[in-house]
């Protein structure tokens, strides 16, 4: 089976919100999805994602392949958790 970590898209019309989802590649973008990893609202300024980065690891180890806006959001993610480590260090 091949899978994805893609897009979600929930709101309502001309607010879009979305979940990052690990999904069946065949599967409709809105249909059934293996796990939920994480949030982004792109209309919200800021920090407007959360992502569980352990569980992207996970399925990436597995072979799940990211879409290219999941794997910008995911290296924004590693980005904000290495910059808390070093204010914190």
């Amino acid at each position: 089976m091949a899978v994805i970590i893609r897009l979600r898209r929930d709101g309502a019309k001309n607010s879009p919100y979305y979940r990052i989802v690990v999904a069946d590649k065949h599967s409709p973008r809105d249909g059934k999805f293996l796990e939920l990893i994480g949030t982004y609202d792109p209309k919200k300024k800021g920090d407007n994602s959360t992502v569980k980065l352990e569980r992207a690891d996970h399925w990436i180890k597995l072979g799940a392949r990211p879409s290219d806006t999941v794997r910008s959001l995911l290296k924004k993610a590693r980005a904000k958790v290495t910059k808390e480590a070093q204010v914190t260090a």
